[in-house]
């Protein structure tokens, strides 16, 4: 997840809005005055630059707090976690950072538990899925911030061309590919394993037929039956009769699977609100509806959806908890977190943000989403060992459904790093 969930990592560097951003002049966020606040671009081009808000919030927060400033540094998606990582390191921690894990400086003891600085109320106030994932022995220290719920879009026009049926099960999307590639559709179902975000989609599979990277217990279970039974279904049923697309899944990533979306070159592909709210912009008629479950789970059952979430983090610096504390509990307040979520077509992290955005929602499938999420399970983001463990599936799992390959033998490979990388945590 050291990728952003959702998908516009930006070559922000090419129109020079990366770097440090001062909203405040100060040399140190340890002085009680000055924050130092570490965030990841969103945006995708000057207009929707991520600076426009932090700017916006830094001066509404100094207004609030008189004689508190913020210092914001911007970096690209691609870049945060390895520039916070090496702040640490460098006993130059920021005071508060937004990115994609939290769990390994939790270990270290580097962070405060929310409850030595938010109050009772925003504390509660998380959806508890995003709660659950952002907890170590019942103490949160993630704070989620943003977060998205995973649905299957699929082209309304090309369905209709082809006959295809929305699928509510693995046999009803095979069905449905089908249908689209005799409709000469260049990407039946788009697979995107490849290693931009692979252990997106491999969760939204696994999940579907009862799996996922976790057992009951919390532990990792990456090369179950059910996983294994999940990928040789691909394998066999999608990619062996060519349903994926020209592009192996394993070298399709999520964006080039979105772009070819929003060209209309794809059926189906899983994707987040974002994505929607681009493909509507353009003219396009787009259905969502949850992932279809395998023909084998047992019936009414009902997975979980996967959800994903960003996560702000505060480090103990000397002098810094109450100005810390007065910044978070500011920046997550509703308006200040639906203002956010609403620029980038996402989705509050908290229940009274959620619930405001879902009574403003008038498009149903906005809801969808909206009501997925708070059901939605989440990577193991509060194991200190994912993000070693999230790079070692997106770089493998797309060979599990190689021509060639033998899902398990993958599996089981991924598997034993997992647990390497978790030995070492």
């Amino acid at each position: 997840m050291r990728r952003r969930l959702f998908g516009m990592t930006a070559s922000m560097a090419a129109f020079g809005l990366l770097g440090s951003l001062v909203t405040a002049c100060s040399e140190s966020g340890s002085d009680g005055t000055t924050l130092r606040l570490v965030v990841p671009e969103y945006g995708d081009s000057p207009a929707n630059s991520s600076k426009a808000y932090w700017d916006k919030l830094s001066v509404a927060f100094s207004a609030a707090n008189p004689g508190k400033t913020v210092e914001v540094t911007l970096y690209p998606w691609a870049d945060v976690d390895r520039e916070v990582t090496r702040m640490v390191a460098e006993d130059n921690a920021p005071d508060v950072a937004l990115m994609g894990a939290y769990s390994d400086f939790a270990a270290q003891d580097r962070l405060y538990a929310a409850s030595e600085v938010m109050s009772i109320r925003r504390e509660s106030n998380f959806l508890p899925p995003l709660a659950e994932a952002g907890s170590i022995h019942h103490s949160l220290y993630g704070l989620p911030f943003v977060a998205s719920s995973r649905l299957l879009f699929y082209n309304q026009e090309l369905f209709d061309k082809s006959g295809a049926e929305p699928p509510k099960t693995w046999s009803d999307l095979k069905d449905a590919a089908e249908a689209l590639k005799d409709e000469g559709v260049l990407y039946p179902y788009a697979l995107p394993l490849g290693p931009e975000e692979a252990h997106a989609e491999a969760l939204i599979w696994e999940l579907s037929n009862g799996g996922g990277y976790t057992d009951s217990s919390g532990h990792y279970d990456l090369a179950s039956e059910r996983n294994t039974q999940t990928f040789r279904w691909i394998k066999d049923n999608l990619v062996a009769p060519a349903l994926t697309g020209p592009v192996p899944p394993a070298q399709l990533n999520r964006q080039d699977a979105f772009d070819a979306f929003l060209r209309g070159d794809v059926g189906m592909v899983n994707g987040y609100p974002s994505l929607l709210h681009k493909a509507r912009a353009k003219g396009m008629k787009v259905g969502t509806l949850r992932m279809p479950v395998s023909d084998t789970l047992d019936e009414g059952k009902t997975p979980p959806v996967a959800g994903v979430a960003d996560w702000m983090m505060a480090f103990k610096r000397e002098g810094n908890r109450e100005l810390v504390g007065s910044f978070l509990n500011f920046v997550y307040e509703d308006k200040n977190l639906i203002e956010f979520a609403d620029r980038y077509k996402l989705l509050p992290s908290t229940v009274t943000a959620n619930q405001a955005s879902q009574d403003a929602a008038a498009d149903p499938s906005a809801e969808q989403f909206l009501s997925a999420l708070r059901t939605a399970e989440l990577y193991p983001v509060n194991d200190p060992s994912w993000l070693q463990v999230s790079n070692t599936i997106k770089l493998n799992i797309g060979k599990a459904v190689a021509p060639s390959a033998e899902p398990r033998t993958v599996l089981e490979s991924i598997a034993r790093q997992a647990k390497e990388a978790s030995n070492q945590t």
